[in-house]
Formats: C-alpha cells, sequence, structure tokens
C-alpha cells in the first residue's frame, strides 16, 4: 500500500488518478521486499491514459475492483482493459493475483530516501 496525494480527476478505468505530474509516494508493507522495502520514498511520474508501459516497468497503481488501493507492483503483461501486476514478493498477494487488472496511473522514477537510486531489475531476472 503507497501513502501519496492522489486528489486529482478520475485517470484509466475510472480509477482516480494523480494530482500532479511528480508525486513522492512512501512504502507501506513488504509486497515489492527486496526491490522496495517498507519506508522507502519513491519519486513517481504520473502517467496519462494511453501512455507506454512495459513487463518489468515499476509502477502506482490501482485496481477498478478497489479503487481506494494505491499499490506499487511490477508490470507483468498488459492484458485486456490494463495491466497485470505483481509484487516481488510472492509471499504476499495485494496484488492482479487477487484483485484482477490494474490501472497504471504513475512509473517509479526511483527510490529518494533511504538508498536514493533506480531501483534493481526483477528477482531472478539475472540483470545485474
Amino acid at each position: 500500500m503507497i501513502s501519496a496525494n492522489t486528489s486529482a480527476g478520475r485517470g484509466p478505468e475510472g480509477v482516480p488518478g494523480l494530482a500532479t505530474r511528480w508525486v513522492l509516494a512512501r512504502v507501506s508493507g513488504p509486497s515489492m521486499s527486496p526491490t522496495v522495502r517498507h519506508g522507502d520514498r519513491l519519486l513517481v511520474r504520473r502517467l496519462r491514459a494511453g501512455a507506454a508501459v512495459r513487463a518489468g516497468d515499476v509502477v502506482l497503481a490501482r485496481f477498478p475492483a478497489r479503487p481506494e488501493l494505491l499499490v506499487v507492483k511490477r508490470v507483468r503483461r498488459a492484458v485486456e482493459g490494463g495491466h497485470w501486476v505483481e509484487g516481488d514478493n510472492p509471499l504476499v498477494a495485494d496484488d492482479s493475483r487477487a484483485f484482477g487488472t490494474a490501472a497504471v496511473v504513475g512509473r517509479v522514477v526511483g527510490r529518494l530516501w533511504p538508498r536514493p537510486g533506480r531501483l534493481s531489475p526483477p528477482p531472478g531476472s539475472g540483470a545485474a
């Protein structure tokens, strides 16, 4: 789960969008560990409807079934109506496995705190 300023209009699939072009998100929970950890602060850029999203991107997303839930997840693939997103921690399933297709509202650009920098590739991908 994420804390971020999201008082904008509606985004893709009618879910709430992001209020500004850039958002600072605070991570709450272990679903993206080890890539992103509880307490990390992430810089997120708002995406407009129809923006290109690739498999492997770390994104801010909402589920039409749970529009109040804002999550950081990794895109696995595009599906009809949005994207299939999953956390990097397979033991936590607050992702598309539980809530279905997600509407991506922002792309995570990098971590600002406590370890500034770009995010690592998915675990087990072999990329360094």
